[in-house]
């Protein structure tokens, strides 16, 4: 019963956060899209090999869900305290775990449409099949959990910091998480520090798609530890983000 309430709750809260925000602003789902499609187009300017299309394409679907996953766990979370409406929740039998699920949710309801179509270029480029979903799916949910709790985390262990200095944080974590490591090009061209990719979500997860896409040979073994090393990152940091606080003193 008590599962059932908080996966309730979770959803009300996410439809709370994003029906009436489409609604009033159906535009924001082209701007979710726009915002992870933009290093395609210096792809495309510098580059037109096959590959390194599929690579940004690849890119662009993980960074539609993790970026925004660290993004909604700071800024959201930050503004509805800022806002007074966490106060509003914390005063309800509201349970963390659904608060923080409901803020995570409602930012990924709303990227589905640009996941969706990234896939389908890839997919028409002839580097996706239906068999891939069985894996792919999965990866890239254990990667949004990962990256939503961190923000969750983060965002209420610093709940003293303004809201400018949380908003600056979400932006580069996004961007560090997503632009920086191996997301939207291959972690072959690290050389000899391609095992950095394996310890940061978004790399890592990018490494096993590819590997399932045939673009990035991984032996079963290796295919093995790093989704061993991807769930523990989630697990570790959603149990971190539960011992975070919820209700202020």
């Amino acid at each position: 019963m008590r599962i059932s309430k908080i996966a309730r709750d979770a959803l009300i809260i996410a439809w709370i956060k994003s029906y009436p925000d489409l609604r009033r602003n159906p535009l924001m789902l082209l701007l979710i899209a726009m915002i992870s499609g933009i290093p395609l187009f210096f792809m495309l300017m510098f580059s037109g090999a096959t590959h390194v299309i599929v690579n940004g394409l690849l890119g662009a679907m993980i960074a539609s869900v993790a970026f925004i996953g660290v993004n909604s766990g700071i800024q959201d979370i930050s503004w509805d305290r800022y806002v007074k409406i966490r106060e509003m929740i914390v005063a309800m039998p509201v349970h963390p775990a659904s608060y923080a699920l409901g803020v995570a949710l409602a930012p990924l309801l709303l990227s589905i449409p640009s996941f969706v179509f990234f896939g389908a270029l890839i997919a028409y480029l002839g580097f996706f099949t239906v068999e891939m979903l069985v894996w792919i799916v999965p990866a890239l949910i254990i990667t949004w959990a990962a990256m939503s709790a961190m923000g969750f985390m983060i965002s209420t262990y610093l709940f003293r910091s303004s809201l400018t200095v949380l908003n600056n944080l979400a932006n580069l974590l996004g961007l560090g998480f997503v632009f920086i490591p191996p997301v939207y090009y291959s972690e072959a061209q690290l050389g000899n520090l391609s095992w950095a990719s394996v310890i940061i979500p978004t790399s890592n997860v990018a490494g096993l798609i590819r590997s399932y896409m045939g673009l990035l040979p991984l032996s079963m073994e290796t295919t093995i530890v790093r989704w061993l090393i991807l769930i523990i990152t989630m697990v570790f940091t959603t149990l971190t983000s539960f011992k975070a606080k919820w209700r202020e003193n």
